[in-house]
């Protein structure tokens, strides 16, 4: 029985259809079916399995873009899409927390540092400081009292140590009086020794009074400075807690220009939201995001090249962050000298790093293949032109232009450097006009 072949796209091997099944078709879908089919063959280049066993694809020539290898000069620079922002930006953050109640400036306003910038409300802030008042307050009074005690103890220690030295001269006195009325007969005995045994009595209280005297005022020497130091404590822990009412309303740190300020009456914001951005007169720099290929190649002290208001303005990185995220780090440009006036942040400069100088390599364009070789090989032509195989290359430095080859090829070959889907499965790439 006669057969047909059906050619469909997408697929590597006909399907075989019955005589009778395909002349049972109307015409106009047999001519579509033979339409599509030398249609898939010529140009979406059926791939086909040659002599050798080699993966052999067909391939119109204009649907490739192809370089010429060429001794030349690399320019080992980065292109750079960079950002005006200012040099320094301070952010206001809520400390306590709070419903806003009102706003007294807006974004674009210049403020001077102490001026207010809203004001917010925290009842529950305010009953805590309530508290910590009380508690602060009665910590500064029993400090008090224990200081009026050591001074009270330091007298009365003081006032009956004098005591016992004045009895010690008037017992000694009068003892010595009734010693000699005593020798004459005319006192007795028995009122002698009284005064003698008084007498022998303070003697022995005196250096156990002048010790308790001298401990108590050693104690107090002591104890009296920390006392004053808990209390000044105390004083400042009040001072910080009666600002925290205070710090309800929101000031400016310094002076400047108020760049963000998103809030409305009425909105609660928690301890650590941001509240407002105020960026300083210090001038503005340059941020961009570099592909994470160049961060080994990135260092500060580089020089850039950027486009700003129609001019080209030099610049120097100041800042590599390492973080790479989504591919990319952040690196931060400063202007050399004043740099460029009237600059608005957000504004875009577009320009190049320059991470070496130029020098003599064996280069072709950088071109879409990187996305799916890696730059470990690709097609390269032969004599004729007609077709090409892959090769295994070894590639350098790179730019947004340039490849720089370092093993693989030789200048005057020509290269595919097009998109190679579709084509990284093949041995043998032929081309058709």
């Amino acid at each position: 029985m006669d057969q047909r072949v059906h050619l469909c796209e997408g697929m590597d091997r006909p399907t075989v259809v019955p005589r009778w099944a395909f002349a049972r078709w109307p015409l106009g879908a047999k001519v579509g079916i033979l339409s599509a089919a030398l249609t898939t063959a010529a140009l979406v280049a059926a791939r086909m399995v040659a002599g050798s066993g080699d993966a052999v694809l067909r391939v119109p020539a204009g649907h490739l873009t192809v370089a010429t290898v060429e001794q030349g000069v690399f320019h080992d620079l980065v292109p750079l899409r960079a950002r005006v922002e200012p040099r320094e930006t301070v952010y206001v953050d809520a400390i306590d927390g709070g419903s806003v109640v009102r706003l007294l400036v807006e974004a674009g306003d210049r403020v001077q540092k102490g001026q207010p910038l809203l004001e917010m409300s925290n009842n529950n802030l305010a009953l805590s400081v309530i508290q910590q008042e009380s508690q602060i307050n009665q910590a500064i009074s029993q400090l008090q009292q224990n200081e009026i005690a050591l001074q009270q103890n330091a007298l009365s220690n003081q006032r009956a140590l004098v005591e016992v030295e004045y009895q010690l001269v008037r017992l000694e006195k009068s003892a010595a009086r009734r010693e000699g009325l005593a020798a004459g007969g005319a006192l007795a005995r028995e009122q002698r020794d009284q005064v003698a045994d008084e007498l022998a009595y303070y003697r022995r209280l005196h250096p156990i009074q002048a010790a308790s005297s001298r401990l108590q005022s050693e104690l107090r020497d002591r104890l009296v400075p920390d006392i004053h130091r808990q209390q000044d404590n105390l004083r400042r822990n009040l001072d910080v807690v009666q600002g925290k009412l205070a710090g309800l309303i929101i000031r400016a740190p310094l002076d400047g220009v108020v760049t963000a300020i998103d809030l409305t009456p009425g909105e609660h914001r928690n301890p650590g939201d941001r509240l407002a951005e105020v960026t300083p007169d210090s001038g503005m720099k340059l941020s961009a995001l570099v592909d994470e290929y160049y961060l080994a190649r990135v260092r500060t002290g580089q020089s850039a090249r950027v486009i700003l208001d129609g001019r080209q303005v030099s610049a120097t990185v100041r800042r590599v962050s390492p973080q790479v995220k989504d591919g990319l780090f952040a690196i931060d440009l400063a202007f050399d000298g004043e740099g460029p006036a009237n600059l608005v942040a957000g504004e875009t400069a577009f320009g190049r790093l320059q991470l070496g100088g130029d020098t003599p390599a064996l280069v072709i364009p950088n071109g879409a293949f990187l996305g799916r070789t890696g730059g470990n090989w690709l097609f390269v032509l032969g004599a004729d032109g007609k077709s090409a195989t892959p090769r295994q290359i070894k590639v350098g430095r790179r730019n947004a232009d340039q490849l720089e080859i370092l093993d693989g090829l030789r200048a005057g070959e020509q290269v595919v450097v097009s998109d190679y889907t579709s084509l990284d499965r093949s041995d043998l790439l032929v081309l058709t006009d």
